[in-house]
């Protein structure tokens, strides 16, 4: 069974019979979690005790996979707390094997902990050095490096993140990795987007300063496939800084403080024991034990309904928008949905064109991408409120993804 970490997870919450029914098939299986950093802290107590019950009750096999395997055995306590099973975990390969040590393919430049580069810097090293992927933390930030970048007239320059539509940002990664393979010039300028699930190869890999995790994400995007003796990773601290709001801005703050107190020597990415100290840090800064009180509260009476409710890997809310990626399936995916309106084959049909963002805002200081929003018709001549189509065809750029005018919150990431 594969699936996705959201669907498993919500699932395992859920009251409704649908989601249920499915959980009989979970008894005596093997469940593999990859990327399990991406759990969030504030759902990482009661999701833990769900799968230790599962390990317990009914003898389920929990796999954690990870380059940055998060402390969670440091919450064996609160998780106790919803039930008689802790979270002891059990290491697959020993830390005697040195893995990660023998495993080593990157060597990591760290910035001094005051040093800040412009987006001109960057863009003059990109240019001067053929292969090489810069990973930022901001779309903004990735739209302004690729300015410079288009403004030097620099051969090979592409550009990667969820403004784009699935189809899109799948068409990029196959030219890149064939530009790669051929050797021919080749610069991706991308978010975060690029770090988990993506198998790509790069020789020299530039860092925006993030969190830990993510910059050791990155680092798995370079010299992957060992054509080189090392490849090179440089983190690097922008003038423009800016992250993400809550638990990734958290997680940066923490990155810049271990880089303070231990200095660039110290950071060693290929050890699980700075991995282990910092996420005791995180969790010491975040208090995971004390997040959503309320639904740790409906866990402990039972109140299933609360629970399901309450229980949410993707919180914001968000709507889907179809937009004019290939302008003929575009417009025929129009018409299907004006027809016949929203089904589950039109949304499978639709789903690589669209683009997911955050809620624009209603009312006085309304977003502006409003007016170029039409919502998709369901039964009886209701309109959803979860999927658009985007009627301004030319708002749609063929290296940036959505660029509507005047939507700040569209490129929050």
């Amino acid at each position: 069974i594969v699936t996705t970490s959201v669907q498993f997870l919500e699932s395992l919450f859920s009251n409704r019979p649908s989601a249920c029914r499915k959980l009989h098939r979970l008894a005596g299986s093997v469940i593999l979690f990859d990327e399990v950093q991406t759990i969030p802290d504030h759902l990482a107590i009661p999701t833990l005790a769900t799968l230790s019950w599962l390990a317990k009750r009914y003898h389920a096999t929990v796999v954690f996979a990870t380059a940055t395997q998060p402390a969670f055995s440091h919450l064996d306590r609160a998780v106790r707390s919803l039930g008689e099973v802790g979270w002891s975990p059990k290491e697959i390969a020993p830390p005697r094997l040195q893995l990660f040590a023998r495993a080593r393919r990157v060597h990591v430049n760290w910035p001094a902990p005051d040093e800040t580069t412009s987006w001109e810097e960057i863009a003059e090293e990109l240019a001067a050095t053929p292969l090489a992927l810069c990973i930022v933390n901001l779309k903004r930030h990735a739209r302004e490096l690729m300015r410079h970048l288009l403004e030097r007239d620099v051969e090979g320059v592409f550009h990667l993140s969820t403004a784009m539509c699935p189809a899109h940002r799948q068409a990029v990664l196959r030219l890149v990795r064939s530009r790669l393979r051929r050797g021919l010039p080749c610069r991706l300028v991308s978010t975060q987007c690029v770090e988990a699930g993506v198998d790509i190869d790069f020789p020299v890999v530039y860092r925006a300063m993030g969190p830990l995790e993510a910059i050791a994400q990155a680092a798995g995007r370079c010299n992957r496939d060992g054509r080189v003796s090392h490849g090179e990773v440089t983190v690097f601290r922008p003038e423009d800084e800016g992250y993400p709001p809550g638990a990734y801005r958290q997680a940066s703050d923490a990155t810049k403080m271990f880089l303070r107190s231990k200095g660039p020597t110290g950071m060693n990415i290929n050890s699980p024991a700075l991995f282990e100290e910092y996420y005791r840090l995180l969790y010491q800064l975040a208090r995971p034990e004390q997040k959503r009180p309320e639904l740790l509260e409906a866990i402990r009476r039972q109140d299933f309904a609360k629970v399901a409710r309450l229980y949410r890997l993707i919180e914001q809310d968000s709507i889907n928008i179809l937009v004019p990626y290939k302008r003929a399936l575009y417009e025929r995916l129009a018409e299907q949905v004006r027809a016949h309106g929203l089904t589950a084959r039109w949304i499978r049909s639709a789903r690589p064109y669209t683009v997911g963002i955050y809620r624009p805002r209603h009312g006085m200081d309304a977003d502006a991408i409003w007016a170029w929003l039409e919502p998709v018709p369901v039964a009886r001549g209701a309109r959803s409120d979860e999927w658009f189509i985007y009627t301004n065809r030319e708002g749609y750029d063929r290296s940036l993804g959505l660029m509507p005018d005047d939507a700040p919150s569209v490129w929050l990431v």
